[in-house]
């Protein structure tokens, strides 16, 4: 019990001073993480919307299939992407491997099903809903998304803040295309393994503590829009 105090107080100090090492982790989950999420809504909201206002053949296989991306497991991902981007892989010529744009991807091929999907969703709804007011203005089905995508403005930041709260404690495809190097692709969650099996668990701890942190304040932030989506609809 002593070396668990010992360690939790360690954990509570480095956070408390500001540690380097740690706000340089944090910065980097950070940063890698926002611009996965936002490359994730720039391709999944247009295709949710898309497919929420239109019928063809074969919506409902890409429907299942980015249903079934929504639980895609994190290392297979990660395997897939270590594949194209490995010299011997169709994409080695770029050399992503190991870098911070490789754990983007990543995170973004994680994160955009579940952006798609909960968008669709949402727009199939409103699409019924307004149904004979696009009709009556003659929308085509691109403009009938985009108009839909504003209207659904409420509800759509509860799929973002799902893909953000998937992609900041993602750590198997990251680790797999990033490789955990200190000081260019180490993240929160990757820092987190590498020191519990090394057995030295402050740095862990102070890491897992913020990780926790960032995770209820992600919860936190979707109850709100939610709240605020529920008094606008009121």
């Amino acid at each position: 019990m002593t070396e668990i105090a010992q360690a939790f107080a360690t954990a509570w100090r480095l956070i408390a001073s500001g540690d380097a090492a740690l706000l340089e982790i944090v910065a980097l989950s950070l940063r890698v993480t926002g611009a996965a999420v936002a490359l994730a809504a720039l391709i999944g909201l247009p295709l949710g919307a898309l497919l929420g206002v239109t019928r063809f053949p074969g919506r409902r296989v890409i429907t299942v299939a980015l249903n079934t991306g929504m639980a895609l497991p994190p290392v297979v991902v990660g395997l897939a992407l270590y594949l194209l981007f490995s010299r011997s892989g169709p994409l080695g010529g770029w050399e992503l491997l190991f870098t911070p744009t490789a754990m983007v991807v990543a995170q973004a091929a994680l994160v955009t099903p579940i952006i798609a999907s909960l968008s669709r969703q949402t727009i199939e709804d409103l699409a019924r809903e307004y149904d004979e007011q696009l009709r009556a203005f003659g929308a085509t089905r691109a403009r009938a998304a985009a108009t839909l995508l504003v209207e659904a403005r409420y509800s759509l930041p509860t799929a973002l803040l799902a893909g953000l709260g998937r992609a900041i404690a993602e750590v198997g495809a990251v680790m797999i295309v990033g490789g955990n190097i200190a000081h260019v692709t180490r993240t929160m969650t990757t820092t987190i393994v590498l020191h519990s099996s090394r057995g030295d668990t402050a740095l862990a701890l102070a890491l897992g503590i913020l990780l926790v942190a960032l995770a209820a304040a992600v919860n936190a932030a979707t109850e709100g829009v939610r709240a605020a989506a529920r008094r606008v609809g009121a």
